[in-house]
């Protein structure tokens, strides 16, 4: 447009003050617009056009205009709203605009620049909206629950929708709840994204109850509402649950009554719940024992509860079973709860681990060498324990034990056996555990000799429990020490691990063929790194070079990393063509995380002459976590080394999910005209930075003037001749 005022001061002055050429002039870039076609112009998009440059690449139009077209650099404000003036400057070659752009922008792009030079500040915006509109429920008794609905809030916009509060009002608004969904206060729903509001009905009086759900947010209007209605119907009854549908006493002892196992019966209905029977049928109903405070003389009322105990004991072998029925005036009727068990005879039993101890070489004089076995109740009773004690070589003793004179089941004890030589030549002894069980014996074995001998010991026995640790991460490390308290060095023969052995590792210097001098020792460190969800469990498992044995019991739990539902936008990105060596063009990628839970960036890979641009208004530092419903936007640079078509792929990577890729391409240009140090803008409005071409529409103007000026002549002169 600068250019355009340039021409017309230019021309004489008779030819300036005629108005008509001049309205002319003037009225030509609203015609040029005029013939344009209506289009929603996006200021956003034209933001993104104005600053990055055509979507295929390109110059862009900061290059000449600076960073916001209000500087009106070269008169660019003269095509704000009047994508007309872009057209025509491009056509005409204006400014060297139709070298830089002809056929780079459709008319829709057009538009939505000149939108944009006509609104510089556009800022982006979320849209709410809500569906459905209206939350209709089942008529339902009073007192009662109907089955609750949800609405779902969509953000339609182009930032992230706030919401403020979700809250209920109107004269039932009592009567509903908001009970679920995955909107929440003060949560934030990025563009394109969705969450849902779950409300349950409950009405507390008869008829119409109507309400509305209300979200404030930060959209236009503030707020959006759902309407609710439902109906309350006049009867009023009681409702029973139970905390159990079935109840399994496992295994039992004949004639040993059960611990007894507690039903907790609640009224969830509007109206009283009395009782007309609580027993047991079936097949073995003498098996059990009713209590609690359940019963006929007591009615529950509504949103109360009461509970029924129940014992079984049985005599005879096998399985056991009954049901317990409650009869009430409850809306649901009888309910009832299976029963069931087995029984089996008194069977005390016991074991021992190992079974077998073998002492190995132990030097004369030396230290006693220790080793303990655990004894462990694996029958149905409680295991009586007569004595226990240690047969044949005096050399052997016991050094040590926990157990009493009882073991319940499943319960266990340790006896610490102690070996201390006092002549050459092999060694023989029985460790005797006499019980209500059948008679145990554990075999142990040794030998004496004045040769020096070496005296492995391992820092503790274990079990080693480790912190819970989630899946693809390591725990602390636990460390454990293998000493040599004998008087000749020993080598590690191996050291493995069995079990879930790939969700431990081992570090450390103690390794296969390892020695470790007397009086020395070297370290296992064991890391637990559990490869799936769940209880893991491993042995570690050492032997030395003399026959001496070392288990340890490994577990730990790995807890399962939230699969993250993260998207990219766009999922391919074209640069265009950007000098080698020159300014490196930048794009943006939004990645959004969808889902309920938080999501761990760790990394962002490129191949390709592609990288990350630090940038403090996008995405913070790798690792880093995206919040549920949050957006971000990582900078991407393209910097060609050489010329030609480029191709590359941005890798992003997150805790517990499958990469994203993006593809990169662009094309690497090598300049071949310096570019001016101060460019001008000689056109009517545009992005170029060219100062050269030929306006064929001035001189059409030009023309049209004096045709103008000709024909107003004639006619005076045909006036003066009349």
């Amino acid at each position: 447009m600068n250019g355009l005022h340039r021409s017309l001061t230019s021309w004489p002055g008779w030819l300036r003050i005629h108005p008509i050429p001049l309205l002319a002039l003037l009225a030509l870039p609203a015609w040029l617009a005029a013939v344009v076609p209506a289009h929603a112009a996006d200021a956003l998009n034209g933001k993104n056009l104005y600053l990055n440059g055509p979507t295929g690449g390109g110059t862009s139009c900061t290059t000449c205009h600076g960073p916001s077209p209000a500087n009106n650099v070269s008169g660019i404000l003269a095509a704000a709203n009047n994508p007309g003036v872009i057209s025509a400057a491009i056509a005409a070659n204006r400014g060297g605009m139709g070298t830089l752009y002809n056929g780079r922008f459709t008319a829709a792009q057009i538009e939505d620049l000149a939108a944009f030079i006509g609104n510089p500040n556009v800022t982006a915006s979320p849209v709410a909206s809500v569906n459905p509109a209206a939350l209709s429920f089942a008529a339902t008794a009073v007192g009662q629950a109907a089955s609750p609905l949800a609405a779902t809030l969509s953000n339609t916009g182009t930032a992230a929708l706030n919401i403020g509060t979700l809250s209920l009002s109107g004269t039932a608004a009592g009567d509903y709840a908001i009970s679920g969904g995955t909107c929440a206060n003060g949560a934030a729903v990025a563009a394109g994204a969705s969450c849902t509001i779950q409300v349950g009905f409950q009405p507390s009086a008869t008829g119409a109850r109507n309400a509305s759900l209300v979200i404030t947010h930060n959209a236009t209007g503030g707020s959006s509402s759902v309407a609710l209605t439902g109906t309350g119907n006049a009867v009023a009854q009681g409702s029973i649950a139970l905390s159990a549908n079935a109840v399994d006493f496992g295994a039992l002892v004949s004639g040993v009554a059960s611990p007894a196992r507690t039903i907790t019966v609640t009224n969830t209905g509007a109206a009283a719940v009395a009782f007309t029977a609580i027993a047991v049928g079936g097949a073995n109903p003498g098996v059990f024992t009713l209590g609690g405070t359940c019963g006929a003389a007591s009615p529950v009322p509504a949103g109360g509860s009461c509970t029924v105990t129940v014992t079984a004991t049985a005599t005879a072998a096998g399985p056991f079973s009954g049901t317990l029925s409650l009869a009430s005036n409850a809306s649901n009727g009888t309910v009832s709860v299976a029963l069931g068990g087995t029984v089996a005879a008194p069977a005390p039993a016991i074991a021992a681990n190992p079974s077998a101890v073998a002492f190995g070489a132990q030097t004369i004089g030396g230290p006693a060498a220790r080793q303990a076995v655990t004894l462990a109740n694996t029958g149905n009773v409680t295991l009586t324990l007569n004595s226990i004690g240690v047969t044949g070589a005096p050399s052997v003793t016991i050094a040590d034990q926990t157990c009493g004179a009882t073991l319940a089941v499943a319960a266990s004890c340790t006896v610490t056996l102690a070996f201390a030589p006092a002549t050459e030549g092999a060694v023989a002894a029985t460790l005797a555990v006499a019980s209500n069980a059948a008679a145990m014996q554990v075999a142990v074995s040794g030998s004496g000799t004045t040769a020096p001998m070496a005296q492995p010991a391992l820092s503790e026995a274990g079990p080693i429990a480790f912190a819970d640790t989630r899946v693809g991460q390591a725990s602390a490390i636990h460390t454990l020490t293998l000493a040599n308290n004998g008087t000749a060095a020993l080598k590690v023969a191996s050291l493995v691990l069995d079990g879930a052995a790939a969700d431990f590792a081992l570090a450390g210097n103690c390794g296969a063929n390892v020695t470790v001098s007397p009086g020395a020792g070297c370290t296992i460190e064991i890391a637990f790194r559990p490869a799936a969800a769940g209880q893991r469990a491993a042995t570690l498992m050492l032997v030395t070079d003399g026959g001496k044995q070392f288990t340890v019991a490994l577990a730990g739990t790995g807890v399962a990393v939230p699969v993250p539902m993260l998207t990219v936008n766009p999922q391919s990105l074209e640069f265009g063509g950007a000098d080698v060596n020159g300014t490196a063009p930048t794009r943006r990628i939004t990645v959004t995380n969808g889902g309920g839970n938080p999501a761990v960036l760790t990394a962002a890979a490129f191949t390709g002459p592609f990288s990350l641009q630090p940038d403090s208004g996008a995405c913070a530092a790798f690792p880093f976590t995206l919040q549920p419903g949050a957006a971000c936007e990582l900078v991407v640079r393209f910097a060609p080394a050489t010329a030609g078509d480029a191709g590359g792929a941005m890798e992003l990577a997150a805790e517990g999910g499958t990469p994203l890729t993006v593809a990169l391409s662009g094309r690497g240009n090598v300049p071949a005209v310096p570019v001016p140090a101060t460019p001008q803008n000689n056109g009517g409005s545009g992005c170029s930075a060219a100062s050269s071409g030929n306006d064929p529409v001035l001189a059409l103007l030009v023309a049209l003037s004096i045709a103008v000026l000709a024909w107003r002549r004639f006619s005076r002169k045909q006036e003066v001749q009349s």
